[in-house]
């Protein structure tokens, strides 16, 4: 059964997710994480998607941000996963999808609930077993956003609440 058209709205916040085809893991080297956080800067700067928080787990990217024009939200996260698949695929030598189907795009409210979001992305890898606590899980928003930490890639954007 196909999927509805997806909810897009002007200068509103979105949890943005999606996961890599076959639930495989699509950062598989630190080099990947990297370069995914890399192109992440790249576009968000291109079509103006303010990242307030985000986290990279071994099978699927989270984002929680705000963008101007709704309909640049699919073309940014168009971008965002072709150039990494290219990436992807020429450095494993693999060809064809990586992720599993499109991405999921949920509105959230700018309050509370944009806050409780990025808390629920930023603990995935605590909720994984990846780490006990989030401040140790490198490729998140967490360190940056609670600590002001001026990492590699400094990204955040303020959130005006």
């Amino acid at each position: 059964m196909p999927r509805g058209p997806r909810l897009l709205i002007d200068d509103a916040c979105y949890h943005v997710y999606i996961r890599g085809n076959h639930k495989q893991s699509i950062f598989k080297e630190t080099q990947d994480y990297e370069n995914y956080l890399l192109r992440l800067k790249k576009y968000k700067s291109k079509y103006g998607f303010m990242l307030y928080g985000y986290c990279l787990m071994p099978t699927h990217p989270h984002l929680a941000g705000e963008i101007k024009n709704s309909k640049d939200l699919s073309l940014f996260m168009h971008d965002l996963n072709r150039s990494y698949t290219a990436f992807f695929n020429a450095k494993y030598k693999q060809v064809g999808y990586l992720w599993q189907g499109r991405f999921n795009s949920r509105v959230i409210t700018k309050d509370r609930y944009l806050i409780d979001c990025i808390n629920y992305i930023e603990l995935n890898p605590v909720r994984a077993g990846l780490v006990n606590s989030p401040i140790e899980y490198p490729y998140s928003s967490y360190k940056e956003r609670v600590f002001g930490v001026d990492k590699k890639y400094s990204m955040l954007d303020d959130m005006l609440i």
